[in-house]
């Protein structure tokens, strides 16, 4: 569990690194943004999916992005502007599509196994 905050971490930090409309200071802060994105995601987006679901299916699946930015946009929002600042919306969603590749990237590079 700690190596998979780790990874997180990393991944946050990576991503941030790589966006100008993010920001996330101090640098510590990331764990921050990983553990409240990952209980968002846990606890939160489902729900959220489950509501959106006729909006999904008109969407082809595209309205997924817009929930993906809005979790984004709500971690934010809890953690504090002061530390993690998003620029905007489309900011919000381009973090999220990132921090995918990015943890897809690392999961690979420390698990080949995993499919």
């Amino acid at each position: 569990m700690l190596a998979r905050l780790i990874l997180a971490t990393i991944a946050v930090l990576i991503t941030a690194f790589l966006m100008d409309s993010v920001d996330i200071t101090p640098w510590w802060v990331a764990t921050v943004v990983a553990v409240v994105l990952g209980a968002i995601n846990t606890f939160i987006k489902p729900v959220i999916k489950f509501l959106s679901i006729p909006v999904n299916i008109v969407t082809l699946g595209l309205f997924s992005f817009v929930i993906n930015g809005l979790m984004v946009l709500l971690c934010a929002k809890i953690i504090g502007d002061q530390h993690f600042h998003v620029d905007g919306f489309w900011a919000a969603v381009l973090f999220s599509i990132i921090l995918s590749v990015v943890n897809w990237v690392i999961s690979k590079m420390f698990d080949p196994d995993k499919k």
